[in-house]
């Protein structure tokens, strides 16, 4: 006998996901609104699993978890699970929803929508609560209601309906309509690829053996094509159903299942064929069953409920939902602190659930993870909820960087690690990243794509968000000539930066002394705290200007006290100008020596006698410190020299030579030198400067 497995055989996706969602659920309090799917095992799976069925949300108390299921219902039980705060978990197969959304958009238009499916089918009844209008249900294309000829029409129809009725629906509402009609082919593709498989099958094999549930919509359509072109077709609700008798004399069986089939029951109806078939050369019905057994509905990180059906002392042996083949599951996977087989001798023929580990070689369950995965659940949780977590990189792809997070996969995008562009992503490799979840995938392949970015920038934004809020405060509470305390932090070649109310002020390096400082040093020390006055601010370029020396005496200030009249000071020569030369007294105080206090003897300008740099002694002879003026007197401290007898007018003595002898301070020590100009009275300006020194 050759056997013939249709490719497309089995859960579709959106089955798949939903029953996998219910198998799942470990919610208490939760119920499933209508029956899953139309499969009496699948259903009674999970009726012995402890969840609800129900087929009303009236019978859902408030505050409950509701799964709706793949066929879609009304759009009002959102909003009234809304008012009622019962959560949604929504299994509404994609195909549909996309049916929904055409039928809310058309029928908003003022179209009327015509569906094209059995009139008490779940989907069809969820269809009808989306029309914003009426909708009329065609299961027949000879029984189109004449009411539809003078309105606008929007066509579509139940995923799982007949393609070739569809057709002919359309065809004969074309035929009738006077006004616009807008087909939409909503029937799932996996659903015609089905039709089609089963046309071609039942063409080429003598039976047709079609494995699905009773009630199920899909199923049935597949049966009706089968029927057209085989004469021998057998239609099975599991492998319980199935009589070999019948079907052992045909050289070619073709298998089809309906989209709410699960593998095992077609896997089932083949073992069954190879136990009772008489023929020996079955290698093509074992290849079948090999293919379905590595396209097991299991996938990594499910959570599957089985049966305990033995006990032995290297682990348990147990039976898989929908299949009669026992697996064995190792000691060390199971959640007991010692394992004993005597421990679990009364428990079996109960369910134990497992978490699907591995896939190949082999599948692998494990109980003992299923806390590890409720554990990770539970941060999944909080991190879908926006909670920050933390995973060291694992290495890069070419879109970003890549981790591990327990059975979660974390996948980081580059435009994600942080605000600006990152060149280079391997120096991200063994390091720690904060993240923060952007989607997270919880079925199949589990996987959190995450951002680094958001954070970083989130605290950037706040950080500069404290700032701006400190700095309105700052200058909202200063004002010139206010005296502010302040540390300084760091210091620079044109002044220090002071820290005032954790605002940054500058205190320029003109305004630390008012004797002038070569640097910040001098005056200021990092770290230490001072008083400061504010001298200028700029509230739009967030600028302040603060000065130290402004608090301080200045040196004029201190000079009343300091300094009379009479006094000999001992100063340096910092300036000369045509009426005298200036000395510095100390920093901050200069007196003038004017030109004609520079000696007794009359001296044209004070550079004849005088360099910048000389050091000399001098007299206070007025004093000023309002105006900040004092003079000085060399020439007061040098003794008066004798003058020459007059000599009798008329005679022709020589005069004297003016030039004069002055004495110089050296810059470095004490040592005076002299130089000859002449003298006064046979006694030179240099010997009076000398005898001067020594006398004071």
């Amino acid at each position: 006998m050759k056997v013939y497995v249709a490719e497309h055989s089995g859960f579709c996706k959106g089955v798949e996901h939903a029953v996998n969602t219910a198998l799942s659920l470990e919610k208490e309090n939760a119920y499933i609104l209508g029956e899953i799917i139309h499969n009496a095992e699948v259903v009674k799976a999970i009726k012995d699993k402890g969840l609800n069925v129900v087929e009303s949300l009236d019978e859902i108390p408030d505050g409950s978890t509701v799964v709706f299921r793949s066929h879609g219902v009304p759009e009002n039980y959102y909003g009234e699970c809304a008012r009622r705060n019962i959560e949604i978990i929504d299994c509404t197969c994609g195909f549909v929803k996309r049916t929904q959304k055409i039928v809310a958009e058309q029928s908003s238009l003022g179209n009327l929508i015509v569906i094209a499916g059995e009139p008490t089918h779940p989907e069809v009844v969820g269809l009808i609560g989306w029309c914003k209008g009426n909708a009329v249900i065609v299961n027949d294309p000879d029984d189109i209601p004449a009411e539809i000829a003078d309105k606008n029409l929007c066509i579509v129809s139940q995923t799982t309906f007949s393609a070739e009725k569809f057709e002919n629906i359309i065809k004969n509402i074309k035929k009738l309509s006077e006004k616009t009609v807008a087909v939409f082919k909503t029937i799932c593709y996996t659903t015609i690829e089905r039709q089609i498989e089963t046309e071609e099958l039942s063409k080429k094999c003598e039976a047709m053996i079609v494995v699905g549930g009773l009630n199920s919509s899909n199923t049935n359509k597949l049966y009706e094509i089968a029927l057209k072109n085989c004469g021998n077709v057998f239609r099975l609700s599991n492998a319980d159903n199935l009589d070999y008798s019948k079907i052992k004399k045909f050289k070619s069986v073709g298998i089809v299942s309906g989209a709410s089939t699960p593998n095992a029951q077609t896997r089932e109806v083949l073992l069954k064929m190879e136990e009772n078939t008489e023929v020996k050369a079955t290698n093509s019905m074992a290849d079948v069953v090999a293919k379905i057994d590595n396209e097991s509905k299991f996938k990594k990180g499910q959570i599957v409920s089985a049966t305990i059906s033995q006990a032995t002392d290297d682990g348990l042996q147990i039976l898989l939902p929908f299949s009669k083949k026992e697996i064995a599951l190792s000691k060390d996977e199971l959640d007991c602190e010692q394992y004993n087989a005597d421990d679990y001798a009364d428990k079996i023929g109960e369910s134990i659930d497992l978490l699907v580990v591995e896939l190949k070689p082999s599948l692998k369950l494990s109980q003992k993870m299923i806390r590890t995965l409720k554990e990770e659940e539970a941060l999944s949780a909080e991190i879908e909820a926006g909670k920050e977590f933390s995973v060291v990189c694992t290495g890069t792809n070419k879109g970003g960087l890549v981790a591990q997070l327990g059975t979660f996969s974390v996948f980081v995008p580059a435009k994600e690690i942080r605000p600006g562009f990152v060149k280079d992503l391997t120096k991200y490799e063994g390091k720690t990243l904060r993240l923060r979840a952007l989607d997270i995938r919880k079925t199949g392949r589990k996987e959190i794509v995450a951002s680094q970015r958001v954070i970083l920038q989130e605290e950037h934004d706040a950080k500069e968000a404290a700032k701006s809020a400190r700095e309105e405060e700052f200058f909202a509470n200063i004002a010139v000539d206010d005296v502010v305390e302040g540390k300084v932090e760091r210091a620079t070649d044109f002044g220090a930066f002071v820290s005032v109310n954790g605002f940054d002020c500058l205190a320029h390096i003109s305004d630390l002394s008012w004797t002038g400082v070569d640097a910040v040093k001098d005056v200021l020390e990092i770290g230490k705290t001072y008083n400061f006055k504010v001298l200028k601010i700029d509230k739009e370029n967030k600028k302040v200007s603060i000065g130290y020396k402004q608090l301080q005496p200045q040196p004029w200030d201190l000079a009343e006290g300091k300094y009379q009249v009479g006094d000999v000071i001992h100063g340096k020569v910092v300036r000369i100008v045509p009426f005298g030369a200036f000395v510095e007294v100390e920093k901050g105080i200069d007196g003038l020596v004017h030109v004609s206090q520079i000696a007794y003897e009359r001296i044209e300008t004070p550079s004849t006698v005088l360099n910048v740099g000389d050091e000399v002694d001098a007299k206070i002879i007025a004093l000023d410190t309002y105006n900040k003026k004092m003079n000085l007197s060399i020439k007061a401290i040098l003794p008066e020299p004798e003058r020459a007898p007059r000599a009798p007018k008329g005679e022709g003595e020589e005069k004297p030579d003016r030039k004069s002898r002055f004495t110089r301070r050296a810059s470095n020590d004490d040592e005076l030198s002299t130089w000859n100009e002449g003298s006064i009275g046979g006694t030179s300006i240099g010997d009076l400067l000398a005898n001067a020194k020594n006398n004071k």
